[in-house]
Protein backbone atom coordinates (compact mmCIF):
# COMPACT_ATOMS: atom_id res chain seq x y z
CA UNK A 1 0.00 0.00 0.00
CA UNK A 2 1.53 3.30 -1.15
CA UNK A 3 1.78 6.12 1.35
CA UNK A 4 0.14 9.44 0.59
CA UNK A 5 2.89 11.81 -0.64
CA UNK A 6 1.35 14.67 1.34
CA UNK A 7 1.56 12.67 4.57
CA UNK A 8 5.14 11.63 3.79
CA UNK A 9 6.16 15.22 3.10
CA UNK A 10 4.47 16.42 6.29
CA UNK A 11 6.31 13.77 8.30
CA UNK A 12 9.64 14.74 6.72
CA UNK A 13 8.99 18.42 7.44
CA UNK A 14 8.12 17.62 11.06
CA UNK A 15 11.33 15.57 11.48
CA UNK A 16 13.48 18.31 9.94
CA UNK A 17 11.83 20.93 12.13
CA UNK A 18 12.35 18.72 15.16
CA UNK A 19 16.07 18.36 14.41
CA UNK A 20 16.38 22.11 13.84
CA UNK A 21 14.55 22.85 17.09
CA UNK A 22 16.80 20.42 18.97
CA UNK A 23 19.82 22.37 17.73
CA UNK A 24 18.16 25.67 18.66
CA UNK A 25 17.24 24.38 22.14
CA UNK A 26 20.75 23.01 22.71
CA UNK A 27 22.31 26.32 21.69
CA UNK A 28 19.87 28.29 23.85
CA UNK A 29 20.37 26.04 26.87
CA UNK A 30 24.14 26.29 26.63
CA UNK A 31 24.22 30.07 26.16
CA UNK A 32 21.48 30.68 28.71
CA UNK A 33 23.25 28.50 31.27
CA UNK A 34 26.41 30.57 30.87
CA UNK A 35 24.52 33.90 30.94
CA UNK A 36 22.61 32.85 34.06
CA UNK A 37 25.78 31.94 35.94
CA UNK A 38 27.56 35.14 34.92
CA UNK A 39 24.58 37.45 35.51
CA UNK A 40 23.70 35.97 38.90
CA UNK A 41 27.38 36.23 39.89
CA UNK A 42 27.46 39.87 38.75
CA UNK A 43 24.36 40.72 40.78
CA UNK A 44 25.82 38.95 43.82
CA UNK A 45 29.21 40.67 43.33
CA UNK A 46 31.00 37.47 42.30
CA UNK A 47 32.90 36.48 39.15
CA UNK A 48 31.13 33.34 37.99
CA UNK A 49 32.95 30.97 35.59
CA UNK A 50 36.16 32.55 34.29
CA UNK A 51 38.86 29.90 33.81
CA UNK A 52 37.55 27.34 31.29
CA UNK A 53 37.58 29.04 27.91
CA UNK A 54 37.34 32.77 27.17
CA UNK A 55 35.07 34.39 29.80
CA UNK A 56 34.32 30.88 31.09
CA UNK A 57 32.32 29.99 27.97
CA UNK A 58 33.48 26.36 28.04
CA UNK A 59 32.59 25.82 31.71
CA UNK A 60 29.14 24.39 30.88
CA UNK A 61 30.70 21.92 28.43
CA UNK A 62 33.19 20.82 31.09
CA UNK A 63 30.40 20.41 33.65
CA UNK A 64 28.25 18.30 31.33
CA UNK A 65 31.19 16.10 30.35
CA UNK A 66 31.99 15.62 34.04
CA UNK A 67 28.37 14.71 34.89
CA UNK A 68 27.95 12.23 32.03
CA UNK A 69 31.32 10.63 32.81
CA UNK A 70 30.22 9.70 36.32
CA UNK A 71 28.51 6.48 37.30
CA UNK A 72 24.69 6.46 37.18
CA UNK A 73 23.97 5.15 40.68
CA UNK A 74 20.49 3.78 41.39
CA UNK A 75 19.25 3.42 44.99
CA UNK A 76 18.91 -0.23 46.04
CA UNK A 77 15.27 0.15 47.11
CA UNK A 78 14.20 2.25 44.15
CA UNK A 79 11.82 1.05 41.45
CA UNK A 80 14.56 0.88 38.84
CA UNK A 81 12.40 0.93 35.70
CA UNK A 82 10.32 3.92 36.78
CA UNK A 83 13.35 5.64 38.32
CA UNK A 84 15.24 5.50 35.01
CA UNK A 85 12.27 6.13 32.70
CA UNK A 86 10.66 9.17 34.32
CA UNK A 87 13.29 11.74 33.35
CA UNK A 88 13.40 10.78 29.63
CA UNK A 89 9.58 10.86 29.53
CA UNK A 90 9.53 14.38 30.99
CA UNK A 91 12.18 15.40 28.44
CA UNK A 92 10.08 13.90 25.62
CA UNK A 93 7.00 15.88 26.75
CA UNK A 94 8.86 19.18 26.69
CA UNK A 95 10.48 18.28 23.37
CA UNK A 96 7.04 17.69 21.85
CA UNK A 97 5.72 20.94 23.36
CA UNK A 98 8.54 22.89 21.74
CA UNK A 99 7.78 21.10 18.46
CA UNK A 100 4.25 22.54 18.58
CA UNK A 101 5.48 26.12 19.09
CA UNK A 102 6.17 27.95 15.79
CA UNK A 103 9.13 30.25 15.19
CA UNK A 104 7.32 32.04 12.37
CA UNK A 105 4.41 31.16 10.03
CA UNK A 106 6.54 29.10 7.63
CA UNK A 107 8.56 27.44 10.41
CA UNK A 108 6.13 24.97 11.91
CA UNK A 109 6.73 21.51 13.24
CA UNK A 110 3.13 20.48 13.84
CA UNK A 111 0.56 23.11 12.82
CA UNK A 112 -2.45 22.41 15.03
CA UNK A 113 -5.67 24.38 15.37
CA UNK A 114 -5.66 23.51 19.08
CA UNK A 115 -1.92 23.98 19.64
CA UNK A 116 -2.34 26.28 22.66
CA UNK A 117 -4.75 23.89 24.35
CA UNK A 118 -2.54 20.89 23.62
CA UNK A 119 0.50 22.58 25.20
CA UNK A 120 -1.24 22.99 28.52
CA UNK A 121 -2.78 19.53 28.38
CA UNK A 122 0.74 18.11 28.02
CA UNK A 123 1.98 20.32 30.86
CA UNK A 124 -0.72 18.85 33.09
CA UNK A 125 1.07 15.48 32.93
CA UNK A 126 4.26 16.91 34.46
CA UNK A 127 3.01 16.98 38.10
CA UNK A 128 2.08 13.31 37.87
CA UNK A 129 5.51 12.40 36.50
CA UNK A 130 7.27 14.46 39.17
CA UNK A 131 5.32 12.70 41.89
CA UNK A 132 6.16 9.30 40.37
CA UNK A 133 9.85 10.27 40.15
CA UNK A 134 9.94 11.23 43.84
CA UNK A 135 8.07 8.10 44.88
CA UNK A 136 10.17 5.74 42.73
CA UNK A 137 13.42 6.70 44.46
CA UNK A 138 12.16 5.22 47.77
CA UNK A 139 13.48 8.28 49.60
CA UNK A 140 11.05 9.95 51.98
CA UNK A 141 12.65 13.38 51.50
CA UNK A 142 12.39 13.06 47.72
CA UNK A 143 8.77 11.92 48.05
CA UNK A 144 7.88 14.87 50.29
CA UNK A 145 9.62 17.29 47.93
CA UNK A 146 7.71 15.77 45.00
CA UNK A 147 4.45 16.34 46.87
CA UNK A 148 5.40 19.99 47.41
CA UNK A 149 6.10 20.38 43.69
CA UNK A 150 2.80 18.73 42.74
CA UNK A 151 0.82 20.98 45.11
CA UNK A 152 2.51 24.01 43.58
CA UNK A 153 2.05 22.97 39.96
CA UNK A 154 -1.60 21.95 40.31
CA UNK A 155 -2.46 25.18 42.15
CA UNK A 156 -0.93 27.44 39.52
CA UNK A 157 -2.29 25.57 36.50
CA UNK A 158 -5.77 26.96 37.25
CA UNK A 159 -4.95 30.66 36.67
CA UNK A 160 -2.86 29.64 33.65
CA UNK A 161 -5.85 27.92 32.06
CA UNK A 162 -8.14 30.86 32.80
CA UNK A 163 -5.72 33.31 31.17
CA UNK A 164 -5.28 31.19 28.05
CA UNK A 165 -9.08 30.92 27.87
CA UNK A 166 -9.21 34.73 27.80
CA UNK A 167 -6.55 34.84 25.05
CA UNK A 168 -8.31 32.20 22.96
CA UNK A 169 -11.67 33.96 23.38
CA UNK A 170 -10.31 37.37 22.42
CA UNK A 171 -8.23 36.14 19.45
CA UNK A 172 -10.88 33.55 18.40
CA UNK A 173 -8.40 30.69 18.10
CA UNK A 174 -6.27 28.12 19.89
CA UNK A 175 -3.74 28.16 17.02
CA UNK A 176 -0.51 30.01 17.74
CA UNK A 177 -0.28 31.39 14.20
CA UNK A 178 -3.75 32.94 14.50
CA UNK A 179 -3.00 34.35 17.98
CA UNK A 180 0.17 36.04 16.70
CA UNK A 181 -1.62 37.34 13.60
CA UNK A 182 -4.32 38.87 15.83
CA UNK A 183 -1.58 40.94 17.53
CA UNK A 184 -0.51 42.66 14.31
CA UNK A 185 -2.11 45.93 15.47
CA UNK A 186 -1.70 45.68 19.26
CA UNK A 187 0.14 43.15 21.38
CA UNK A 188 -1.89 41.24 23.94
CA UNK A 189 0.27 42.59 26.76
CA UNK A 190 -1.29 46.01 26.10
CA UNK A 191 -4.79 44.61 25.74
CA UNK A 192 -4.73 42.48 28.89
CA UNK A 193 -1.83 43.63 31.14
CA UNK A 194 -3.49 42.03 34.17
CA UNK A 195 -3.61 38.70 32.34
CA UNK A 196 0.08 39.04 31.44
CA UNK A 197 1.08 39.58 35.08
CA UNK A 198 -1.00 36.61 36.25
CA UNK A 199 0.28 34.42 33.42
CA UNK A 200 3.93 35.29 34.02
CA UNK A 201 3.77 34.66 37.78
CA UNK A 202 1.93 31.37 37.28
CA UNK A 203 4.37 30.36 34.55
CA UNK A 204 7.31 31.00 36.88
CA UNK A 205 5.68 28.60 39.32
CA UNK A 206 5.12 26.03 36.55
CA UNK A 207 8.79 26.29 35.60
CA UNK A 208 9.79 25.83 39.27
CA UNK A 209 12.05 28.85 39.03
CA UNK A 210 12.92 31.01 42.07
CA UNK A 211 11.13 32.19 44.13
CA UNK A 212 8.89 29.18 43.39
CA UNK A 213 11.55 26.43 43.48
CA UNK A 214 9.82 24.39 46.16
CA UNK A 215 11.46 21.13 45.13
CA UNK A 216 14.37 22.31 47.28
CA UNK A 217 14.00 23.40 50.91
CA UNK A 218 16.61 25.30 52.90
CA UNK A 219 15.92 23.24 56.02
CA UNK A 220 16.53 19.91 54.24
CA UNK A 221 19.78 20.65 52.37
CA UNK A 222 18.79 18.28 49.58
CA UNK A 223 17.82 18.62 45.91
CA UNK A 224 14.13 17.82 46.33
CA UNK A 225 12.74 15.00 44.22
CA UNK A 226 16.09 14.89 42.38
CA UNK A 227 17.98 13.93 45.56
CA UNK A 228 18.80 10.34 44.56
CA UNK A 229 19.38 10.74 40.83
CA UNK A 230 22.90 10.05 39.59
CA UNK A 231 25.08 12.55 37.75
CA UNK A 232 23.92 11.63 34.18
CA UNK A 233 20.24 11.94 35.10
CA UNK A 234 20.98 15.18 36.93
CA UNK A 235 22.59 16.54 33.75
CA UNK A 236 19.41 15.64 31.86
CA UNK A 237 17.37 17.43 34.53
CA UNK A 238 19.47 20.58 34.06
CA UNK A 239 18.89 20.37 30.31
CA UNK A 240 15.15 20.01 30.97
CA UNK A 241 15.13 23.02 33.30
CA UNK A 242 16.78 25.26 30.71
CA UNK A 243 14.46 23.89 28.03
CA UNK A 244 11.52 24.80 30.25
CA UNK A 245 12.81 28.37 30.40
CA UNK A 246 13.07 28.39 26.59
CA UNK A 247 9.53 27.03 26.33
CA UNK A 248 8.25 29.61 28.84
CA UNK A 249 9.91 32.44 26.94
CA UNK A 250 8.37 31.20 23.70
CA UNK A 251 4.91 31.04 25.26
CA UNK A 252 5.13 34.55 26.71
CA UNK A 253 6.45 35.92 23.41
CA UNK A 254 3.83 34.19 21.25
CA UNK A 255 0.85 34.93 23.49
CA UNK A 256 1.63 38.46 24.70
CA UNK A 257 4.58 40.02 22.85
CA UNK A 258 3.52 39.62 19.23
CA UNK A 259 5.57 36.50 18.55
CA UNK A 260 7.65 36.92 15.40
CA UNK A 261 6.11 40.31 14.54
CA UNK A 262 8.65 43.13 14.34
CA UNK A 263 10.40 45.53 11.95
CA UNK A 264 11.09 44.00 8.56
CA UNK A 265 14.87 44.45 8.62
CA UNK A 266 15.20 41.19 10.61
CA UNK A 267 13.50 37.82 10.00
CA UNK A 268 10.55 37.01 12.22
CA UNK A 269 12.33 34.08 13.89
CA UNK A 270 15.13 36.43 14.98
CA UNK A 271 12.65 38.84 16.55
CA UNK A 272 11.04 35.94 18.38
CA UNK A 273 14.40 34.76 19.73
CA UNK A 274 15.21 38.30 20.90
CA UNK A 275 11.94 38.41 22.85
CA UNK A 276 12.59 34.96 24.30
CA UNK A 277 16.05 36.07 25.45
CA UNK A 278 14.63 39.20 27.10
CA UNK A 279 12.08 37.10 28.99
CA UNK A 280 14.81 34.62 29.99
CA UNK A 281 17.04 37.42 31.29
CA UNK A 282 14.17 38.72 33.42
CA UNK A 283 13.74 35.20 34.83
CA UNK A 284 17.43 35.20 35.80
CA UNK A 285 17.15 38.60 37.49
CA UNK A 286 14.21 37.32 39.53
CA UNK A 287 16.28 34.32 40.59
CA UNK A 288 19.14 36.53 41.75
CA UNK A 289 17.00 39.08 43.62
CA UNK A 290 14.07 37.11 45.09
CA UNK A 291 14.11 35.02 48.29
CA UNK A 292 12.44 31.60 48.21
CA UNK A 293 8.82 31.74 49.40
CA UNK A 294 7.25 29.42 51.97
CA UNK A 295 4.80 26.83 50.72
CA UNK A 296 1.82 28.36 52.55
CA UNK A 297 2.61 31.82 51.16
CA UNK A 298 2.89 30.47 47.62
CA UNK A 299 -0.41 28.62 47.87
CA UNK A 300 -2.06 31.72 49.37
CA UNK A 301 -0.77 33.81 46.47
CA UNK A 302 -2.14 31.37 43.92
CA UNK A 303 -5.56 30.65 45.42
CA UNK A 304 -6.34 33.99 47.07
CA UNK A 305 -4.95 36.37 44.45
CA UNK A 306 -4.01 34.86 41.08
CA UNK A 307 -7.20 32.87 40.51
CA UNK A 308 -9.52 35.82 41.34
CA UNK A 309 -7.35 38.16 39.23
CA UNK A 310 -7.42 35.73 36.30
CA UNK A 311 -11.21 35.65 36.51
CA UNK A 312 -11.30 39.47 36.59
CA UNK A 313 -9.05 39.48 33.51
CA UNK A 314 -11.39 37.08 31.72
CA UNK A 315 -14.37 39.31 32.54
CA UNK A 316 -12.55 42.45 31.35
CA UNK A 317 -11.57 40.74 28.10
CA UNK A 318 -15.20 39.73 27.59
CA UNK A 319 -16.34 43.34 28.11
CA UNK A 320 -13.64 44.52 25.69
CA UNK A 321 -14.66 41.93 23.09
CA UNK A 322 -18.31 43.01 23.12
CA UNK A 323 -17.36 46.70 22.99
CA UNK A 324 -18.45 47.74 26.48
CA UNK A 325 -14.95 49.04 27.29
Amino acid sequence: MALDPIIVQAAINAILFGVAMLLVITAFDYIFGWIERKLVAKIHLRHGPTRVGKFGLLQNAADFLKLFAKENIIPARANKIIFLATMPIVAAIFAFIVLILPLQPNLLGVNLSIGLLLVFVLLSFVPILIFIAGWASANKFAAIAAQRSVILLVSYEIPLFIVIAAIAAFDHSFAFTSIVAAQSATWNILIMPLGFVVFFIALMAELERPPFDLREADSELIAGWLTDVGAPLYAISLFIDYTRVFMGGLLVSLLFLGGWLGPAFLPGAIWLMVKVLVVALFVVVLRATSPRMRLDRILHLGWAYLIPLSIVNLYLVYLLAIGVI
